[in-house]
């Protein structure tokens, strides 16, 4: 237990965002500390070929590019916890995190933890994950080996885990609810012509059944009220993402579907409190400009406590 440890910069959430305001903080020379619950690179690790970040022009992994970036920040001195942080306290210009290992206090705070993926509260979901539903086809696919699968959704994250599964599973259906995808064209191309997939469109999910395990997803037309069922041995949910600010909601300005609103410095209304990448408004939801938010931030936090 880690018990009021002080630092210039505390960081919440190590994926693209976070690991850069770690690397730019600790470069400039400021005593900061990341705080990760999970793994290291955040939602771009479920990503197995990353193609779009600059300097890769033969693409990475998702995983190794969460690696890079940590190695790289670790080597300005940032000190690095696996823990998960449970609430901010403000008390003037000091602010103090609460973590499940301790309490950290210090002069400004990064908020990075990024988003975490849908659900589709539907019956049978919570039943099954772990025995047929997952959220991740990267982390999951090889369970499901020759087996048919279902994907939920039809967004750039839907059909990369779609193509895939398409590798390991004998068949991949993806569900939509509308009658056209709406992940970029190059993706719909690739997924059009993999002799693996096919579509199931107006349609979505009203309950996943099984015994032990998932062998079922009941399915409703948005259209025609027509329910009906699709045998599946497992139900791949990518639906969209929801911003992680639990902790911070009655803290920090929200909007309507919970984002932190920030200024075009990453600053929130609160003096010492910034926010980058995908939890904050408006954000472009791309590694590449998650980054670009935590050097901001990390940048912004240095002047703040400077001018302080």
């Amino acid at each position: 237990m880690t018990e009021g440890q002080s630092f210039e910069v505390v960081i919440i959430g190590g994926g693209p965002a976070g690991l850069t305001a770690g690397l730019y903080a600790s470069r400039a020379g400021l005593k900061s500390l990341l705080l990760e619950k999970g793994v290291f690179g955040g939602m771009i690790t479920n990503a197995e070929h990353v193609e779009n970040f600059p300097g890769f022009p033969q693409g990475i992994s998702g995983i190794e590019l969460g690696d890079r970036m940590k190695e790289q920040a670790e080597k300005y001195n940032l000190k690095i916890e696996s823990t998960e942080a449970t609430g901010l306290e403000l008390n003037g210009k000091q602010k103090v995190i609460k973590t499940l290992d301790g309490t950290y206090t210090s002069g400004a705070v990064i908020l990075a933890g990024g988003s975490v993926r849908k659900k589709l509260g539907v019956p049978g979901e919570e039943k099954y994950t772990g025995k047929g539903v997952s959220y991740c086809a990267t982390c999951d696919s090889a369970f499901f080996r020759d087996m048919p699968v279902v994907v939920v959704g039809g967004g750039d994250a839907a059909l990369t885990e779609a193509l895939h599964l398409a590798r390991h599973a004998s068949s991949v259906t993806v569900i939509h609810r509308r009658s056209e995808l709406r992940a970029t064209r190059v993706l719909q191309e690739r997924a059009f012509v993999e002799p693996k997939m096919r579509f199931v469109w107006n349609s979505v999910v009203a309950a996943i059944e099984g015994d032990d395990l998932v062998k079922r997803a009941r399915l409703t037309d948005v259209h025609t009220g027509r329910t009906y069922q699709l045998e599946t041995a497992g139900v791949f949910i990518s639906v969209g993402f929801e911003p992680a600010t639990e902790m911070v909601k009655g803290i920090l300005g929200l909007d309507e579907m919970g984002h932190i609103i920030t200024n075009e410095r990453m600053e929130t209304a609160v003096p010492g409190v910034l926010a980058a990448g995908d939890i904050r408004h408006n954000s472009a939801r791309q590694a590449i400009t998650a980054a670009g938010d935590g050097a901001t931030a990390a940048i912004n936090a240095q002047k703040y406590l400077m001018e302080g």
